[in-house]
């Protein structure tokens, strides 16, 4: 069920973490099950597990910063 949901551009919420609480958008999906998201806290990208995020359905381009900047 989550590996549907993983895919680059989706708006997801942190759960865990610094930035537990705020919105964050997939970036690029990694083999180890882990994922690259940009935050409106932090925008540089980082790893995180899928399991410390909450999926939303909202889908943005994740190559497009004006959008991901507007959606967070």
């Amino acid at each position: 069920m989550i590996q549907m949901l993983v895919e680059p551009g989706r708006v997801c919420i942190k759960k865990f973490g610094r930035d537990a609480g705020s919105r964050a958008v997939i970036v690029s999906v990694g083999k180890d099950g882990y994922v690259n998201i940009v935050t409106a806290k932090r925008q540089k990208e980082r790893k995180c597990n899928t399991k410390h995020l909450e999926f939303i359905n909202e889908v943005v381009d994740p190559k497009n910063k004006e959008q991901i900047n507007k959606i967070l």
